[in-house]
């Protein structure tokens, strides 16, 4: 699959800038970057040494281009494992044109999404999921898909993967050793032994699966919806959590009828949170969209924010019908947790908020409470710090790994399953052949995690998904 043309992409965000930086990749990089390049001191670039800069111009004929600094990697130590030229322009969106233009007048292509990385993977630069944890950082945009992303690409993950993959291998070479001495029923590899490593790759593929549930959250940000009746402060409560008016505020119940969504870092992790149309029986069309989607987001939500007026509680049965309604969604949902938010802790009487405490207290349905002042921004920071108690931090924390993508975790998956089969194969005396089959099939989507099994069509859509010039 290593395509010997040179290739050029802007490397930089499109746009105007103060500078800009285009690449180019391939055995003929440096030959046509010095074909345009005119060193201030008479320089030829391929007589250079790998790692080095050089000022000058990029010209085209007798017209000069942009004075730029121009970087020179070589073989075989470069960002792809081939010669690499780096320019650094100044940003005009006029001056980046021509000069990619002229390199293809040169004899470069357009690199395609991701292709820089694809040849760095080719060219035994990266494994699969290094490469993949590529695109991870560039994307990350909270501290801890930023520290996720940057312990796969030093191969945290892949070290894993490859010892256990190692380990397998060796025995399976033993089994396979053994089918070729069938007629003299003999055993190379030590049954103890192979069942004791099957036992601690079951275990390591458990924890890493388990860890996906932390690291797909922490990667695409954890949904909390806030709901409630019309008017209880859903909005200003958004507009605290994110200290901005996001969401319009208007003391007319229902101004919200649709879902408003925007998202927030917390202690390095990100979330989403979603403002939603307030729950109550209506006859506006429009708003009875809303309180459908309320429904929906409380579904899709990884926490749900069940916010209340405080100063209501003190009708008659309010609170006991509240209870009830959160009653009802925790039994829809028993694995989501709920806080129950009580706004405007103010405007609360010490009578009134004595009352709410013993009347919670009474009630057995054990539920988290927080009194906050959404308008005034009181008890905001407590409800973050709780929200953030959700979120097991802890494998984080210890720098462990952590599955964050779904091919890795589908083939996680199944070499679980292939390990559970062989050993079930050895506990039943299963023959060699079908055990040996089960173990092929393994070490397969081991391979398959870092790359030493792939195909045109995987790798095709795995770095279609980055940006063009990475």
């Amino acid at each position: 699959m290593i395509n010997q043309d040179s290739i050029v992409a802007l490397a930089t965000p499109s746009g105007a800038g103060a500078i800009a930086i285009i690449r180019i990749s391939g055995e003929n990089a440096i030959t046509i970057a010095n074909s345009v390049f005119k060193s201030i001191k008479n320089k030829d670039l391929t007589t250079q040494k790998t790692h080095t800069l050089h000022l000058g111009h990029i010209v085209d004929g007798e017209k000069t281009l942009d004075q730029v600094l121009v970087s020179i990697f070589k073989n075989p130590n470069s960002y792809t494992g081939e010669n690499t030229v780096e320019i650094s322009c100044h940003g005009s969106t006029y001056i980046q044109q021509q000069i990619i233009q002229l390199l293809l007048r040169k004899g470069c292509r357009m690199a395609d999404p991701g292709e820089f990385t694809l040849r760095a993977f080719l060219n035994g630069k990266l494994d699969l999921s290094q490469a993949e944890a590529v695109a991870d950082l560039i994307s990350s945009d909270n501290e801890a898909s930023h520290q996720i992303a940057m312990q796969q690409m030093r191969g945290g993950f892949s070290n894993e993967i490859a010892k256990l993959r190692e380990e397998l291998l060796n025995f399976a070479s033993l089994i396979e050793l053994e089918l070729d001495f069938a007629e003299e029923d003999v055993e190379f590899a030590d049954r103890t032994q192979f069942y004791e490593l099957l036992n601690r790759i079951e275990f390591v593929l458990k924890r890493l699966i388990d860890s996906f549930a932390i690291g797909n959250v922490i990667k695409n940000g954890i949904p909390v919806a806030i709901v409630g009746e019309p008017n209880v402060g859903k909005s200003t409560l958004l507009n605290a959590l994110l200290n901005e008016e996001r969401a319009i505020v208007s003391e007319i119940a229902g101004t919200t009828r649709d879902t408003i969504e925007d998202e927030l870092v917390i202690g390095g992790i990100g979330f989403r949170f979603i403002d939603t149309a307030g729950i109550r029986e209506t006859k506006d069309y429009v708003e009875s969209i809303g309180i459908k989607k309320t429904f929906e987001k409380i579904e899709q939500a990884q926490v749900v924010l069940y916010l209340v007026d405080g100063c209501q509680l003190s009708v008659d049965g309010k609170l006991d019908d509240l209870l009830v309604e959160i009653g009802k969604t925790r039994n829809q949902f028993p694995q989501k947790p709920i806080l129950f938010i009580i706004n405007k802790k103010d405007l609360i009487s010490p009578a009134n908020l004595s009352a709410i405490n013993e009347k919670l207290t009474t009630n057995n349905q054990q539920l988290t409470t927080i009194y906050i002042s959404a308008k005034e921004k009181i008890g905001v920071d407590e409800l973050k710090n709780e929200l953030l108690s959700f979120v097991n931090t802890g494998a984080l924390r210890n720098n462990e790994t952590i599955v964050t993508n779904t091919r890795h975790y589908d083939s996680l998956l199944k070499a679980l399953d292939e390990i559970t089969k062989v050993k079930f194969g050895l506990e039943t005396n299963l023959s060699s052949d079908l055990i040996a089959l089960d173990i092929r099939e393994a070490l397969y989507q081991f391979g398959l995690i870092t790359g030493q099994v792939s195909n045109d069509e995987l790798l095709g859509n795995i770095f279609a998904n980055f940006c063009i010039g990475k």
